[in-house]
């Protein structure tokens, strides 16, 4: 077993302290204590790994925690569920199980080896050897454990790369990545968010010569990966190197709109409005309803991103700029948050600066204007004499037509006079 030290107030880049893993409220809290218990009561160790110790000794909140221990999956079920957890055998070719533990899920996972890779998921064996358990993982800053009492474990030396903000890949970069070529797109993906300073010219040169492994990926694995990438603080980085070394090509099927990407960043940054991964999607490779449809194809988008993505590149926008009154059309069609991401959208793909006046109170409009109701609905069509049935709808489309190029009126009279001329028709 590798010599544990405990690391209080890691100091990182900038002097900036961090959080101590022994006061982590994750890790403090009485669900993630009582499953490290319960397999100390089994005569088995874990310590939590991954994300949960990288993020907290980065100043970065924690999601989820991951447990590694030395026993097997039906020694962690057994333990835990004589102790009072809910266990789910959610992944045990994999060495996986799922305890629930104050409404809470952890994932505990046996201690693997590769004993074979073949580009998608490697074949494991399980040990009970921390040591090769951190060797087969991704980065070194993915390979820190520590327990219950936050004591740190750093088997392979990845503490000084986590306080560097360094990503590297742990052992040889090229047989990290022919395990399983996904690590290409994270490598790109902490470099962006985790990453300071240049990128790590081993990890770039494999990413490179490996990069024809990407096409034996699925989309769906692809498609979880390039979002999270997309909204990372250095995004624009590493689409940049991805590009220069034929990787973003090979993601998107086409290259890459780059200086729309970062137009898009600034305006988000200079409006207060967060990253949206299809927005920046958008920014970067679909400028028109024929290659959104592609390229939400190629992704497997959800059906919600697709919607999302063709009707952000298929909309211009530039004639509400210019005219208030058409801008509070397409607000009342789309609502504010729609409204928002087509407009940040076609100002990016717009030759107009992003210190433009016009732009950005077209932008602003939602904070000045509120959309108003449909005045009718079908019930009061129906009451006119209309029978129901698609009738009542081609009167309710007409008048709303009307009633915003009208500019939305508000005179009850007029309105009901209107609705009375179109269900007469």
């Amino acid at each position: 077993m590798a010599d544990k030290s405990t690391h209080h107030d890691v100091v990182g880049t900038g002097g900036r302290s961090e959080t101590s893993l022994a006061t982590a409220a994750w890790l403090q809290a009485t669900s993630c204590q009582a499953v490290f218990k319960a397999l100390e009561a089994g005569g088995v160790e874990g310590r939590a790994v991954g994300g949960s110790v990288r993020n907290t000794l980065m100043g970065i909140e924690v999601s989820d925690v991951d447990i590694a221990t030395p026993a097997l999956p039906e020694e962690v079920m057994e333990v835990c569920q004589l102790a009072g957890l809910i266990v789910h055998p959610t992944g045990l070719a994999h060495g996986t199980v799922t305890v629930v533990s104050g409404h809470v899920p952890y994932e505990v996972t046996t201690l693997r080896q590769d004993v074979e890779t073949h580009g998608r998921h490697a074949t494991v064996a399980f040990t009970r050897d921390w040591r090769a358990d951190a060797s087969r993982r991704d980065f070194t800053m993915n390979a820190l454990y520590c327990d219950r009492h936050g004591v740190l474990d750093d088997p392979l030396g990845g503490l000084a790369d986590l306080i560097a903000r360094r990503v590297r890949f742990i052992g040889s970069a090229r047989d990290r990545i022919r395990e399983d070529y996904l690590r290409i797109l994270r490598f790109f993906r902490f470099f962006a968010a985790y990453g300071e300073g240049p990128i790590d010219t081993d990890g770039l040169t494999a990413a490179a010569a490996e990069r024809n492994g990407l096409s034996g990926l699925s989309a769906e694995r692809i498609r979880v990966e390039l979002l999270k990438l997309l909204i990372a603080r250095r995004a624009h980085e590493a689409l940049c190197l991805m590009s220069e070394n034929g990787i973003a090509q090979l993601v998107l099927g086409r290259d890459p709109e780059l200086d729309r990407f970062e137009k898009l960043t600034k305006l988000e940054k200079l409006m207060g409005s967060g990253p949206d991964p299809i927005l920046r999607l958008a920014a970067v490779a679909a400028c028109d309803v024929s290659s959104a449809t592609e390229l939400a194809g190629r992704l497997k988008l959800s059906n919600a991103e697709r919607k999302e993505l063709i009707l952000i590149s298929g909309s211009s926008t530039e004639q509400f700029v210019a005219d208030p009154k058409e801008g509070q059309a397409w607000l009342y069609r789309l609502g504010e948050s729609s409204y928002r991401d087509v407009c940040l959208s076609a100002w990016s793909r717009s030759p107009i600066d992003v210190d433009n006046a016009d732009w950005r109170l077209a932008f602003s409009l939602p904070d000045r204007w509120q959309a108003p109701t449909m005045p009718f609905k079908g019930s009061d069509i129906v009451s006119l004499g209309v029978p129901a049935g698609p009738a009542v709808g081609d009167v309710l489309l007409k008048f709303e037509s009307w009633w915003i190029e009208a500019g939305f009126p508000k005179d009850r009279q007029l309105l009901k006079t209107k609705l009375k001329q179109f269900a007469n028709h």
